[in-house]
């Protein structure tokens, strides 16, 4: 067996023991040792949320008395501790309800999301990067002052532009790929902390 596929052996089995809905909840975790984007106590708010890895993992960092929701547009089962919204990103009521929820700004919005993929490269990455500016209009909407974000981004030719785009909102970037990110995936991870506006 290669390195790889052990290592994603062992992301799956322990996603399977620790009953986590799928290994993604791992890199959330090892994002989250390295940079601190969800203490104790934050509300958060997870945009393409399903199957719900990245929920529950948030759940666990927010702890008692953070608040959390996650938004897709599959169906997701309910995940303890979290609201679940079944809506579209780019429905313009939404803002309003995830306001509604939480009673104010969110510390941190994460965005894992993909879209269904074509097989077509160019077209799938072109479609996951209009994704993340959809996430970043409702992040604009929603963020607290010194808040945190994450986007998922497929890497290819618009990668850059929208980073250089993100960039300006936040005071410090850094691109990344968690070790629970499979070698030969093309995904990389923005993390953006201290949302500036």
């Amino acid at each position: 067996m290669r390195l790889q596929d052990a290592r994603r052996d062992h992301y799956r089995k322990l996603a399977h023991e620790q009953g986590f809905r799928s290994r993604a909840a791992y890199k959330l975790k090892e994002l989250n040792q390295s940079y601190r984007l969800i203490g104790p106590g934050f509300y958060v708010l997870d945009l393409g949320c399903a199957p719900g890895g990245w929920t529950q993992m948030a759940v666990k960092l927010a702890g008692n008395q953070g608040k959390v929701m996650g938004v897709d547009l599959s169906y997701v089962e309910e995940i303890p501790g979290a609201q679940i919204i079944r809506a579209d990103i780019e429905d313009e009521f939404l803002v309003d309800e995830i306001l509604d929820y939480f009673g104010r700004k969110v510390n941190a919005v994460i965005c894992d999301l993909a879209p269904h993929v074509s097989g077509n490269w160019t077209i799938d990455h072109a479609k996951q990067i209009s994704l993340n500016y959809e996430c970043a209009k409702i992040m604009d909407k929603v963020l607290m002052h010194k808040g945190n974000a994450v986007f998922k981004v497929f890497d290819g030719e618009y990668s850059m532009e929208f980073r250089d785009f993100i960039k300006k909102k936040f005071s410090r970037i850094n691109m990344t790929k968690p070790p629970a990110s499979r070698k030969q995936s093309s995904e990389l991870y923005f993390v953006c902390l201290g949302y500036t506006g």
